[in-house]
């Protein structure tokens, strides 16, 4: 199955409105996946585009996740995009002609009692009115799919068209491709403050200097909020640190991606086994004063996932401090600090996941730990990512906010950023996205994270 949705008018853009002596059409700050696939989905328009990383391209949460791609799990209004998503994975290795290790295996969430299949059951029932092929499977159905997992289920859901990518390599591929359409990318330059003219986004001042553009899209993941705040914007974000471990070389184990009882994992090419957990404590919030920002907003995700968190107290918040102090250094290149900055692996859960790994797979023999990692996953109060312009600035374009979920989301929501740009519509509903739901109280019903 390959496709790419590419579309007659997808090479045209908008006709703009009057002569614009901006001198780009676009201007993306972020270098994930999330950035580069909307910089290549513009470039691939003919559109005046320039990226701006602040350090180096796919260095933080998009070269760190677990390399998932799926569509099962995901909130009814994020399926559509989900499917968009799925859609362009199956035809881009192809299209960029790029090695990304794709896999389209499946993607397989085991049930340990009922009330996991019920849960699973009502995210079955909402994917396949979405027309996604996803179904709720057996006991003995689980089995067949894993017969080397050991232990007692109680069902599982299945999602055949799901897949898996390596993290770092795709997220080059994009940049690859973007730079080869004709978009500008510019490494270690930070955006230092956001310009404005006659009420719209109109440029940004870095280190190297100002550049102006007829529209700014901030994809900056876990740095949105500040970002935004810089043009008066309250975007409600906390960043959660993960750690994610990869196992020695094994045999052909599985091609599925797995979740069960909060482990996560997945076999790459090279045979080593990807493991990330979202159990009791193992999402990590650094405290900073964004910590208490929005806090009643957060409040309802948080007491239905109490125990996942954990709380810590250190260098972030001094950092965040000093960035607030007028005259700082820290204040007048607010993300100095954080180039090439490389979060912290928790040991304590590189070992539980491998012990868990180890009681599902017993038979695999002693297995070690090649190497291990941690990213900054950027959420929201109802884990929905912010897709879209902003109402009250336009020309300023918000794709942040992805809870987890970027990595597989990444192209189809650069595809339908760009489009939204480019064209003015979308093919796909993007309002349940919007920035101004916030402040609306038009949130998505706070859900339990597993």
């Amino acid at each position: 199955m390959t496709h790419s949705p590419a579309a007659p008018e997808d090479i045209r853009a908008r006709p703009k409105q009057g002569a614009s002596n901006a001198a780009f059409d676009v201007i993306v700050i972020g270098g994930g996946i999330v950035g580069l696939s909307t910089a290549y989905f513009l470039a691939r328009r003919g559109m005046r585009v320039i990226l701006l990383e602040k350090g180096r391209l796919a260095w933080e949460q998009s070269s760190r996740n677990w390399g998932f791609v799926r569509q099962q799990g995901r909130d009814p209004a994020e399926l559509p995009m989900a499917a968009l998503s799925n859609r362009i994975w199956c035809g881009i290795e192809k299209e960029l002609d790029a090695d990304m290790e794709w896999r389209q295996g499946g993607n397989l969430a085991v049930a340990h009692n009922e009330d996991d299949l019920d849960r699973y059951a009502e995210g079955a029932g909402a994917a396949q009115a979405a027309g996604i092929d996803t179904r709720v499977l057996t006991p003995d159905q689980v089995g067949a799919l894993l017969p080397a997992m050991q232990g007692r289920f109680a069902g599982g859901l299945y999602t055949p068209s799901d897949g898996q990518a390596d993290p770092l390599k795709a997220t080059l591929a994009f940049a690859k491709g973007a730079r080869a359409a004709g978009a500008d990318l510019r490494e270690h330059c930070a955006v230092n403050a956001i310009h404005t003219s006659a009420g719209r986004a109109s440029g940004v001042a870095t280190d190297a200097g100002d550049l102006r553009g007829d529209a700014v899209v901030c994809a900056a993941g876990s740095h949105s909020g500040f970002l935004g705040r810089m043009v008066g914007l309250r975007l409600p974000l906390r960043s959660m640190r993960a750690t994610v471990a990869a196992t020695t070389p094994l045999p052909p184990l599985t091609g599925l991606g797995i979740w069960s009882a909060g482990l996560g994992l997945r076999q790459a090419r090279d045979g080593s086994v990807i493991l990330g957990r979202a159990s009791a404590g193992t999402a990590e919030h650094d405290l900073t004063l964004e910590s208490l920002r929005h806090i009643n907003l957060f409040l309802p995700i948080f007491l239905r996932n109490r125990d996942l968190f954990r709380l810590r107290v250190g260098m972030p918040l001094v950092r965040d401090v000093l960035r607030h102090l007028p005259g700082t250094a820290a204040a007048r290149r607010p993300f100095g600090h954080l180039v090439d900055e490389e979060p912290p692996a928790n040991p304590k859960t590189v070992q539980s996941s491998l012990g868990l790994f180890n009681q599902y797979f017993p038979q695999r023999g002693q297995v070690g730990i090649a190497r291990a990692w941690a990213g900054m996953i950027d959420a929201t109060p109802d884990l929905l990512p912010v897709l879209g312009e902003v109402q009250d600035l336009p020309g300023f374009f918000f794709a942040t906010g992805f809870s987890g979920h970027g990595f597989g989301l990444g192209p189809g929501a650069g595809h339908t950023l760009a489009e939204l740009i480019a064209l003015g519509r979308t093919q796909i509903d993007i309002r349940p996205m919007r920035y101004e739901r916030f402040a609306q109280g038009d949130m998505s019903k706070a859900r339990k994270i597993l």
